[in-house]
Parts: C-alpha cells; structure tokens; sequence
C-alpha cells in the first residue's frame, strides 16, 4: 500500500473514533436526564437517518470533487454536530447532524479506495479499514464510557485555563471537549490526503433527476448476480451488527448485573472478535473466494442465540468474542466484493451511496423493531433468540440464492472484471 492509503486509514481511524465516543456520551446524557430505556437505540437511529436521506446526493457529492476535501467538510459537520450538544440540543437532535456528516463522509471514505487500488488489493484493504474502524469503535467504547466516569471526567474538570472562564462545567461537556480535539486531528489528516487525478463527469445537480439515476444504480446492483449476494449480507451484517450493541449493553445490565461503564466494555469485547476476523480473512481470503464465507453468517446467527445461555462474565467475554470473529471474517471478503461490482457498473461515489442506503436503512428498521420490543416489554432472551434467529435464516437465504444464480452460469468468473 502507498502512502495515500495510510493517511486515509489514519484520517478514517480518528474519526471513527470519535463517532464511537459521542454515541456512548451521548447515551450517558440520556441517562443522565432520565429518557426511558426504549429512547436509547434511537439515539443511533436518528445518526442513521441521513444515510437513508440522502444517499441519492451524497455519491454524486463525493464525485464532484477530490475525496479528501469532501471528508474535510464532513468532518466540520460532525463538530458542529457535537458543539450543538454544547448549546443544550437534544442529543437526538445534535447526534443527528454528526449522522449528516457521517453519511457525506462515507462514500468519500470507501470510494476512494478503488480509486486508489487495483481489484487485487480490495480485500487486504477492506481488512485494513474494518480493522481500524474495529479499533475504534474498541477504544471509541470504552474511552466514551472512561470520559463521563467519575476519575475522569474529575481529572478533565480540573483542568484550568487561566484567566479565562471556559464555562465546561460538568462530565459531559469535558467529555465533549475531548471528543471535537479527535475530530479536529481526523480533520488535519484530511488535508494530506492526495488527489487520486480520478475525475468523472459532470455530476447532475437536479434533484429529481439524481433520484432516478440513484434509483437506476439501486436497481443495477440488485439485479447483478455478484452485486445481489454481497450487497444482501453487507446489509444484513450492519442491520444485525449496530442492534447487538444496544442488546448487549441491556443484556449486561439485566443479566449479568454490569454497570454502565463495564457493559461497554462487553460492546469493545465484540469488536476485538470482528477485528480478529478481519484481519483472518484479509490474509486468507482472496476475492475470488469471497463466496465461500456465506456459511459463517449462518452459524453466527446460532451463536448468538446460544448467549442466553450464559449467565457469568468469564463466559460472555469469549461468547461475545467468538461473535465477533465471525461477522469481521464475513464481512471483509462481501465488503470488497460489493466494492469492486459497484465500481465495474457503477462511479465509487454512486456505488458507496447505494450500498449505504440500504445497510443504514436495514439498520433503521432493526433498530426500530428492538426499541419497539423494549417498549413493549419483551423479555430479553426472547429477544435475543429471535435476532439469532432471524441472522441464520436469513443468511441461509441468500446462500440458497448464491447456489440458485451458479446454476444459471458461472457468475463467480465475473469477480476481477474490468470497468465497464
């Protein structure tokens, strides 16, 4: 990999980080103000939301001009995102901007990468990014719950500046302070970001126009034998992937009785098995071979509900971990493979919009369905059972959907085609 590539990692990495850490800020100032338990999920509901809305803009957006200048400006919308807690927003309000941000970031982030990159180097880089992206949730967890703990945010607190009021009063707006310094390093490696000399063309600016051609390329990948499996687990994988966070933050605190800052600990504990398992699959699995991953998500889905059965902490870490494990080795080789037919059929930009609307619309609706079923006061084991459940069979699915297209023809030998 270049240097290019590194720098993309490093801006990617810090602020991954610090999106992590302002959801469990966040989450803590709900608490804080005693919101009920099922206004929780919502708070990473209303992040989503602008991926949803605005995913037939933002490719055509990041094809417009250089991806680094356009991860620079989205990077300023998440500070104000986060300043706006400062003024005493509603945190689903002010966590909805930093979504803004996030979803003009996004296929700035990812569509550069085949920019930069050959077909052959997808996978070892999606490995890279869903590697740091991991870590930082990891320590984007633990370091959001660390930040409104009492050592310190009373360390943060007794930080003085001279002769100047700073008007940071309590845990929360110290924790904020840390949080936009974070945003404010991502933004500074931003700016080395090199231009690929990738240019499209003239990119349309009529809204209902950009629908249409987001709806053709929508339509295109869906139809695509290829486009049709990886884009199918990917979204799956995200939908199923931001709801075990919040599950496993309730499960720690009803089943094994955690507090708050120690069940995030559980949350970081899922994210070093996805790590793990993208690291695994970047080294062993080359693009050709993406397919053969698809079983794996089935026997997550059984995992999962096995958590149940578990009722101590020394037996969740490793549970939790195996968890993990499977859906980073899953996701990296599906994550490269989505990558390379939207690039084949498709600009980055538009590409990246297409695959975002659809995993973050997932994620909508699955986190709506559990903050429905806390609302209804579902017991949580049946809960968990019925989130298992619904991962293996629906990965068993799209499995029997692969096997079904290979007895049309042989759509695997399209896997390193050239762009069209």
């Amino acid at each position: 990999m270049n240097r290019g590539f590194y720098t993309i990692m490093a801006a990617q990495f810090f602020s991954s980080l610090a999106d992590i850490s302002l959801l469990f800020v966040a989450i803590d100032l709900l608490t804080t103000m005693n919101s009920p338990g099922w206004l929780t999920p919502l708070l990473k509901l209303s992040f989503i939301l602008f991926y949803v809305l605005l995913a037939p803009f933002v490719g055509a957006f990041a094809d417009s001009m250089p991806k680094g200048k356009v991860m620079f400006i989205s990077n300023l919308i998440k500070v104000v995102g986060c300043l706006l807690i400062f003024a005493h927003v509603h945190p689903l309000i002010a966590y909805a901007v930093v979504g803004f941000g996030a979803a003009v970031y996004s296929p700035a982030k990812y569509g550069i990468l085949t920019e930069l990159l050959p077909a052959e180097k997808l996978v070892a880089a999606n490995g890279w990014v869903e590697g740091l992206t991991v870590i930082s949730i990891i320590l984007g967890t633990v370091l959001g719950g660390a930040l409104v703990g009492d050592r310190i945010s009373a360390m943060l607190l007794s930080i003085d500046v001279p002769m100047i009021d700073t008007g940071i009063n309590s845990p929360v707006q110290a924790a904020l302070c840390v949080v936009v310094g974070i945003y404010a390093v991502a933004a500074l490696f931003n700016t080395r970001i090199p231009d690929t000399g990738c240019v499209y063309g003239h990119q349309e600016t009529n809204p209902a126009k950009l629908i249409s051609e987001f709806a053709n390329c929508n339509s295109m990948l869906w139809k695509d034998k290829l486009g049709q499996i990886s884009l199918g687990v990917t979204t799956l994988f995200w939908g199923a992937a931001q709801t075990l966070q919040f599950i496993v933050l309730e499960w720690a605190s009803r089943a094994l009785h955690l507090s708050y800052e120690k069940s995030t600990s559980l949350v970081g504990v899922v994210a070093i098995g996805v790590a793990v398992g993208a690291i695994i699959s970047a080294r062993f699995i080359t693009l050709r071979k993406s397919m053969s991953v698809i079983p794996v998500g089935i026997a997550m889905g059984v995992v999962v509900m096995s958590v149940v059965l578990i009722n101590s902490v020394t037996l969740a870490y490793p549970m939790l971990i195996l968890v993990g494990l499977m859906g980073g080795f899953f996701l990296v080789p599906m994550n490269a493979l989505l990558q390379h037919r939207g690039h084949v059929l498709m600009s980055a930009g538009h590409s990246i919009a297409v695959q975002n609307f659809n995993e973050n619309l997932s994620i909508l609706t699955m986190l709506a369905v559990y903050s429905l079923m806390l609302r209804a006061h579902l017991n949580l084991n049946l809960i968990i059972l019925a989130f298992g459940l619904f991962l293996a069979g629906t990965m068993l699915y799209i499995l029997r959907r692969h096997m079904a297209n290979q007895r049309e023809f042989d759509s695997v030998a399209l896997i390193g085609e050239a762009k069209h």
